[in-house]
C-alpha cells in the first residue's frame, strides 16, 4: 500500500463476494477503456465508492496486472 493509498475511500478493502460482470469480449482492450468500463460496472452495480481502491491496485503495474485485477474485481465476459 503506497502512503496515500490509505486516505482513498475503500482503501485496503477488496472486492465483495458478488463480482460486477464486466464486458470485454469484443471490446475494446486499450488500458483506459477497460478502465471506464471497470468504473461504469461498479457504478451500476451500486459499488462506486470501490472505485479508488480498484484504481489504485489496478494500475499499480503493468498491462498484465491490470488484466489480472480486472479479472479479481470482475466476472469476465
Amino acid at each position: 500500500m503506497t502512503p496515500n493509498e490509505d486516505h482513498l475511500p475503500g482503501a485496503g478493502r477488496t472486492p465483495t463476494a458478488e463480482r460486477p460482470v464486466l464486458t470485454l469480449i469484443g471490446q475494446d482492450g486499450n488500458a483506459f477503456n477497460i478502465l471506464g468500463k471497470a468504473r461504469r460496472a461498479l457504478r451500476l452495480a451500486g459499488r462506486g465508492d470501490e472505485w479508488a481502491a480498484f484504481e489504485v491496485e489496478a494500475t499499480a503495474a503493468d498491462y498484465q496486472h491490470l488484466l489480472a485485477v480486472v479479472m479479481k474485481w470482475f466476472e469476465v465476459e
